[in-house]
């Protein structure tokens, strides 16, 4: 879990990011912890988002509960494999402007010129980094879950077209 104060050094490795066997970054966004009081005391179980990415233009989001945290980053983690999805890129930049939204959260992703780097949020900043998306500006506006934001974002990149995939689905050329 990231917190405000513990901001990483400019380029290095997030203390929850790591790679995995596979080549991918994992990145834990976000843990819950939930209580349910019973009759012989407090059982506690937890909530892990996760986000999968390769840096080279694919990424996925995964969401798993779990008796205790190791359980819940590694179900999350494989959810996460599973929906990986293809992200267009012009450069190290997304194609367009697009807007994202879930819920009350919602999420405006803007291409930005070479050098910018990533200027986002915790949780927008872990599914762009994680796919290899270099410049990129974003704001958010509404609510501020996490799980809202990520699926806003994620709503936002599946939205993303390449000029090429516009003039295929359209069947003409573009000036």
């Amino acid at each position: 879990m990231e917190t405000r104060n513990s901001r990483p050094t400019r380029g290095g490795p997030r203390g929850n990011e790591r790679d995995s066997s596979d080549g991918l970054a994992e990145v834990v966004v976000h843990i819950n912890r939930n209580c349910k009081v019973v009759k012989g005391g407090k059982r506690f179980s937890f909530s892990a988002l996760v986000v999968v990415g390769d840096r080279g233009g694919r990424a996925g989001v995964g969401f798993a509960k779990a008796n205790d945290v190791p359980s819940a980053v590694e179900k999350a983690g494989k959810d996460a494999r599973r929906s990986m999805f293809t992200i267009p890129m012009v450069g190290s930049t997304i194609p367009h402007k697009v807007r994202g939204r879930f819920g009350a959260g919602h999420i405006v992703l803007l291409p930005a010129p070479p050098g910018t780097g990533v200027i986002a949020g915790a949780v927008a900043r872990a599914v762009l980094t994680s796919a290899g998306v270099g410049d990129v500006l974003t704001k958010s506006f509404g609510s501020g879950n996490p799980s809202n934001l990520m699926k806003a974002t994620l709503d936002a990149l599946h939205q993303l077209r390449t000029r090429d995939q516009v003039e295929a689905l359209r069947g003409v050329k573009l000036p």
